[in-house]
């Protein structure tokens, strides 16, 4: 029969492989460090995305800078409410809400799909400050709202950028482009404002996407933008 010290040490070396096992499984989890991967992915195995911004390559990539901080411009936690009102996580039935990694997604499209456009709907005050998301085209929020342009130029996006047709005072949308808008972030209403009139005019909702996080999530993950047109 074993000894109280001989069954002492025997737990203690039970204990002591249940922690190195432990170890093992989550180092599994993480993985080991790869020689030859960069400090700071987009995700474990995707460093980096190609994306045609007004015809040319670039490379979408996060700030391999570890020490990096947020641009001053996006650095506040309260603005005033209104206007910097927080947006809810859904903007209608039908309407995609968008992570940074479906984002990612449609901006290689652009370019390769005629039937996709992603656009900016910030003033040019803050494109001009801030950049643009690689693959965007500036359209104002205004200029898609008749209360703050004119109308005909509200018809004009429509049917010459969004490929929607006029049949007299209705509009068919059947050939109409998916769009995908973003503007500064959960406490934006620019790019709600535009996607709430686009559906009050029949644009269908599936064809409608919208990135929440917009510049404020993607400077916080370190993501490359570039200077507007």
């Amino acid at each position: 029969m074993p000894s109280r010290k001989q069954e002492e040490r025997d737990m203690n070396k039970t204990v002591a492989m249940a922690a190195i096992l432990a170890i093992g499984v989550t180092s599994a989890a993480f993985g080991p460090a790869r020689a030859d991967s960069k400090t700071v992915n987009i995700t474990r195995d995707l460093p980096a995305v190609e994306v045609l911004h007004q015809g040319k390559p670039v490379r979408v990539e996060r700030n391999p800078d570890t020490e990096n901080m947020l641009d001053p411009d996006f650095s506040l936690t309260s603005r005033a409410c209104p206007p910097y009102c927080i947006q809810p996580a859904s903007l209608g039935p039908g309407v995609e809400t968008l992570g940074e990694l479906e984002m990612l997604d449609y901006l290689k499209r652009v370019g390769r799909d005629p039937n996709v456009l992603v656009i900016d709907s910030r003033d040019g005050d803050w494109a001009q400050r801030s950049g643009v998301i690689p693959g965007a085209v500036v359209i104002p929020w205004q200029e898609l709202h008749p209360g703050h342009t004119d109308p005909d130029k509200v018809a004009e996006h429509l049917v010459f950028r969004f490929g929607a047709a006029r049949l007299g005072p209705l509009w068919n949308f059947e050939n109409a482009k998916t769009l995908v808008f973003y503007c500064n972030g959960p406490w934006c209403g620019q790019s709600p404002t535009n996607i709430k009139q686009l559906l009050s005019l029949g644009y269908p909702a599936y064809k409608i996407k919208w990135y929440r996080g917009g510049m404020q999530d993607w400077k916080m993950l370190g993501l490359t933008t570039v200077a507007p047109k």
